[in-house]
């Protein structure tokens, strides 16, 4: 069955196969150092989120891509963030419902609801009345609307990520180019 699998690469030198290896790592970790660089630029971990749920629709539907960059000065009622909940888990996309400016910088305090939510999030934050900056990880700046459906489908079925991944690690050991 991988008979000629097998073959190629009897065929091709240790040397061909070292290349293709780092050919791969070149671009896994050209793709770490632009992440890295854009959390940079951004000033925020993360700087690309994909929309998990409908919290927020009409705004943002499941599957959206969002860019985030994290705002130096205060954040404003109305402004749309993720944030980190503090028992952990996956960050949160709502809208800012109210704020408490009177704390300055990392001691802004922030109330927040989806758009699509009947209440807003206290019950979401796990003990605290509010948030604070410190669990924003950023301000969506930009979207794009269902891009991010791939990734949504890999986390539900993961058999077929690694399936995926499987066949592109065989791709890249295949393949001459």
């Amino acid at each position: 069955m991988f008979s000629a699998e097998l073959e190629y690469l009897r065929r091709h030198s240790l040397r061909s196969l070292l290349n293709q290896a780092l050919n791969v790592l070149t671009v896994l970790s050209t793709s770490l150092a632009l992440w890295k660089g854009l959390s940079l630029l951004v000033d925020s971990e993360s700087p690309v989120v994909v929309v998990l749920s409908g919290s927020m629709e009409p705004a943002f539907y499941r599957g959206d891509l969002l860019f985030l960059s994290m705002p130096k000065g205060p954040l404003n009622v109305g402004d749309i963030v993720v944030y980190n909940p503090i028992y952990g888990g996956t960050p949160i996309v709502h809208r800012i419902l109210e704020t408490h400016d009177g704390f300055a910088g990392p001691d802004q305090q922030i109330l927040t609801k989806g758009d699509n939510n009947d209440q807003d999030d206290i019950g979401l934050y796990g003990g605290p009345r509010w948030l604070t900056r410190k669990q924003i990880v950023g301000k969506v700046t930009a979207y794009v609307p269902h891009v991010g459906y791939a990734t949504i489908v890999l986390n539900d079925y993961p058999k077929l990520k690694y399936l995926m991944l499987a066949g592109l690690g065989a791709s890249v050991i295949f393949t001459n180019e």
